[in-house]
């Protein structure tokens, strides 16, 4: 928790619920111990959608399918959402999953690494939504940068880590210090980079939410830089 636990309590208390069939899969996937996106953050994403107008969208990391369903809701009619899933015991759920909400034509779900399958999309995406390992997001980061439509958005969720990604890494377990330096590494990017302008937000476990600047697809990336700058020095 990263945020005062009271006030989150008391702001997913006044929220309404979901359509049945959302409420349904996170009951299912609670149960059975599927992550799925905060309260807080479905909110977030709700009004994102609304005021982006997204016509296409990319999510890394489908699980069950919740989220994307979420965001076909509040999509505008005729959103085509492209969704990418590795974990072979997820990937039928997640299409059951659409085929019970009626979304199984507009949701396309791609099995296999995200890294691999980011690689060969080609087109342009309107929302990127960001929820998959956490330690390959600056891995799929050039990807989703070719992949990210001129004022496109990115949401980039549970940057934080529980909090973790602020303390030193000699203060975090030995076996999650990897996760915490390029957690720590894709967040300086986000707010570096001159082809991106970007809000990191204490929403649920962390939220980046980034805009593509038109024409910003020229620019270096920030560790890009920074290497030279490091060149120049010695």
């Amino acid at each position: 928790m990263i945020t005062d636990e009271r006030i989150v309590t008391f702001i997913n208390s006044l929220d309404t619920e979901n359509s049945e069939i959302l409420e349904a899969i996170e009951k299912e996937a609670l149960a059975s111990g599927v992550p799925i996106i905060r309260r807080e953050m479905q909110s977030f994403l709700k009004v994102l959608l609304m005021m982006q107008k997204p016509a296409s969208i990319l999510e890394v990391g489908t699980a069950v399918g919740f989220s994307a369903l979420l965001m076909s809701e509040y999509a505008p009619a005729g959103c085509r959402i492209t969704t990418i899933e590795n974990y072979e015991k997820r990937i039928p759920i997640a299409r059951e999953n659409f085929k019970r909400a009626g979304r199984e034509e507009q949701i396309i779900l791609i099995e296999g690494d995200a890294a691999e399958v980011l690689g060969r999309l080609e087109g342009e995406y309107d929302f990127i939504f960001m929820d998959a390992a956490k330690g390959q997001y600056i891995h799929y980061l050039p990807d989703v940068m070719r992949l990210l439509a001129d004022g496109g958005c990115l949401v980039s969720d549970n940057v934080m880590q529980d909090g973790d990604v602020i303390e030193s890494r000699f203060a975090v377990e030995r076996r999650n210090r990897t996760i915490h330096a390029r957690m720590r590494e894709y967040l300086y990017e986000l707010k570096h980079r001159e082809d991106l302008v970007t809000s990191i937000l204490p929403l649920g476990d962390g939220a980046a939410v980034s805009i593509k600047r038109n024409g910003g697809q020229n620019c270096a990336p920030a560790s890009f830089k920074r290497n030279v700058e490091k060149g120049k020095e010695s």
